[in-house]
């Protein structure tokens, strides 16, 4: 059986976000580890980086979806980091296009504050009807999703909101088991 691929989306800065946006991001990444899953992120800094070192930390794999086309353009035009993550796919696509391969990727996503590109990412996953997880408390976006959301119906909606990084990702987790019927 496969390895579950959990992607975190979430503000690559992070001034806006809770004050404890280091560790409980970190903490998000080694549950996903801790949990023999892999995780996928933006290849980006601020939560998504955290959350990358919190899995290195609990010795996951990490796997980075650049909007770069080339190590050198990741670095350079993008200034984006290359440490924590085993692989990075650079994509070409820029940022819109990074953010459909990447949740696409993935079996579930989990959000952790963020700005307009973590947004994307939530209606490109919310349409595609992934299993989501939402870190609430955290600031951002992912406070904001719960009144996103109150209209727009979807039958088969998997979504768990909650405040600690490890029930996140356990529920998470269910919610991806039970989209797959295991």
């Amino acid at each position: 059986m496969s390895r579950f691929k959990i992607a975190v989306s979430g503000g690559s800065q992070f001034d806006y976000c809770c004050r404890d946006i280091i560790k409980i991001s970190q903490e998000v990444g080694k549950e996903i580890a801790a949990n023999d899953c892999v995780l996928i992120t933006g290849a980006t800094t601020g939560a998504p980086y955290f959350a990358a070192q919190g899995a290195k930390k609990a010795k996951g794999i990490s796997i980075g979806f650049s909007p770069a086309a080339s190590e050198r353009s990741h670095i350079k035009k993008y200034r984006l980091p290359m440490d924590y993550s085993d692989v990075i796919v650079y994509t070409g696509f820029g940022y819109s296009g990074r953010n459909l391969l990447m949740t696409r990727a993935a079996d579930g996503v989990i959000f952790i504050c963020g700005r307009m590109g973590t947004l994307n990412e939530f209606t490109i996953s919310f349409e595609d009807q992934k299993p989501l997880g939402v870190l609430v408390g955290s600031g951002g976006t992912a406070d904001q999703i719960k009144g996103l959301i109150k209209k727009p119906h979807r039958v088969k909606l998997r979504i768990t909101y909650q405040r600690e990084p490890k029930k996140l990702v356990r529920e998470l987790i269910k919610l991806i088991k039970q989209s797959k019927g295991r």
